[in-house]
């Protein structure tokens, strides 16, 4: 009996120290501004990849932005972040979601905008 009191112990005690944590890449096409290029000769270079992270935290599950909200804040950050200037566009633009929760009490969810900085160029 003081065997499965202690397994039991343990176990809940391993249970209360570890959290989990949840990696979601976002596939669709989040790109608010869209435009159609067609790109039939080398006009562009790269100029810089930019990225920008927007996080929330629930206790509870209660607190802060719904999902959308999340990952349009992340891509306007984005945006910001990227400073385009003159025939500059950003493009590739990809949205991970990142969730880390404590038993279902603390959850923190992270949204990480990327995307690359082209210059079309004139010839």
């Amino acid at each position: 009996m003081k065997i499965i009191k202690l397994i039991v112990t343990l176990f809940a005690a391993a249970l209360l120290v570890t959290s989990c944590g949840v990696s979601i890449p976002m596939t669709s096409n989040a790109n608010l501004n869209e435009t159609t290029v067609v790109l039939s000769q080398d006009n562009f270079k790269v100029v810089n990849t930019v990225s920008a992270e927007v996080s929330q935290t629930y206790i509870f599950g209660i607190g802060g932005l719904n999902k959308k909200s999340l990952e349009a804040n992340a891509v306007a950050e984005l945006t910001a972040n990227a400073n385009l200037q003159g025939s500059q566009a950003l493009i590739n633009i990809t949205v991970k979601t990142y969730c880390k929760t404590f038993l279902g009490v603390y959850t923190q969810v992270t949204y990480r905008a990327e995307g690359t900085v082209i210059e079309f160029m004139s010839k």
